[in-house]
């Protein structure tokens, strides 16, 4: 089961991550307006947009949590692009020695990679004809 769901978030990690970053940030917004406002005056924040009080007090926890969502979507999108770039920089290499210096650490890249790296770097190495 834990499998499918790793291989789940990897085929999709790049929409996923744009997904967080979407989310966390209104979420980050909110509470840095809440965490503001509470320190100067709540009542704008609760006559502008209708908002009990009580969601007004949480406004501090909101805000590390927003700030917790948007670094993770930050992270692993950054992280998916670094791989991508990796990947696709040493796969553009027509020299054998130097695709075979580097293998290990493509085939690294390609595991943090959708499927479809994979095939690709299958297909490199059957035409350096690399085990």
């Amino acid at each position: 089961m834990a499998g499918k769901i790793n291989e789940f978030f990897r085929e999709y990690v790049y929409v996923l991550s744009i997904i967080t970053i979407i989310i966390g940030i209104p979420i980050t917004i909110f509470g840095a307006i809440g965490t503001l406002e509470t320190l100067e005056y709540t009542t704008i924040l609760q006559d502008s947009i209708g908002i009990s009080s009580n969601i007004v007090d949480w406004c501090p926890y909101i805000l590390g949590l927003g700030i917790i969502i948007l670094l993770t979507g930050i992270f692993y999108l950054y992280s998916f692009q670094k791989n991508k770039r990796f990947f696709i920089d040493e796969l553009e290499t027509n020299k054998r020695s130097e695709f075979v210096k580097k293998h290990q650490e493509i085939k690294n890249a390609a595991r943090y990679l959708p499927k479809k790296y994979q095939k690709i770097l299958q297909d490199k190495e059957k035409e350096f004809k690399i085990k």
